[in-house]
């Protein structure tokens, strides 16, 4: 498993559709800003690293998309974790949410 070093995403709306979309109304103040490349995963619940198909070894975390606003909500506002394998090009995307 190789570790992908941390970096932190932030969303810049790329039209005037993105920048028009309202904050989330329901959801607690983190939630949106928890975009993420490479580092740990932020588990909402528990761990739920991957083993690859192939190769059978722990694919490593590649990083973390977050729910946007309450249009573009992902589960009761989760995230989705992408795990990718170096050596085998394997991809898996789990989905977490409170």
């Amino acid at each position: 498993m190789k570790n992908v070093p941390p970096f932190k995403l932030i969303l810049e709306p790329l039209n005037d559709e993105a920048k028009n979309l309202s904050p989330f109304k329901w959801a607690d103040e983190n939630v949106g800003k928890r975009h993420q490349l490479g580092g740990d995963p932020s588990f909402i619940q528990e761990d739920e690293i991957p083993i690859c198909p192939d190769c059978k070894q722990k694919m490593s975390f590649y990083g973390q998309l977050d729910s946007i606003n309450d249009d573009y909500v992902i589960a009761d506002c989760g995230m989705i974790y992408i795990f990718f394998c170096f050596d085998c090009n394997e991809v898996k995307a789990i989905v977490q949410s409170y």
